[in-house]
């Protein structure tokens, strides 16, 4: 089963760009990332860009809205997400609970629903 892990991070608790506890947790991001290609169940992953280059889109009585920026009003935004295929959801959350957003942010772990009858 695919599950996404949806890594959501507070930007005023990450560390600072250019600093050694920045390089630390990327460092533990490219562990991950081998990990996860080691255990063969990446399937895809990215970082987002910053907020700031987000537009949301709504249609609201017909119409279509766009608005700068994430819809929801939070602290926690997403910053980035990870793909994969494993057996069960205690395996996705053993996996979830290496990102290393999890020190400062959230990561939330959801099963893709496959909408392909031929995979089913």
């Amino acid at each position: 089963m695919q599950y996404m892990l949806l890594i959501y991070t507070d930007a005023s608790r990450e560390p600072a760009y250019g600093t050694k506890e920045f390089d630390a947790m990327m460092g533990g991001y490219f562990a991950l990332n081998e990990r996860l290609k080691a255990d063969g169940v990446l399937k895809s992953g990215e970082g987002l860009k910053g907020v700031e280059t987000a537009t949301s889109v709504r249609q609201r009585d017909g119409k279509v809205e766009t608005m700068d920026g994430p819809f929801a009003e939070t602290k926690e935004y997403l910053g980035g997400y990870y793909v994969i295929d494993v057996p069960d959801l205690d395996t996705a959350l053993k996996y979830a609970a290496q990102v290393p957003a999890v020190a400062h942010g959230t990561v939330e772990v959801r099963a893709l629903q496959n909408y392909n009858p031929m995979d089913n």
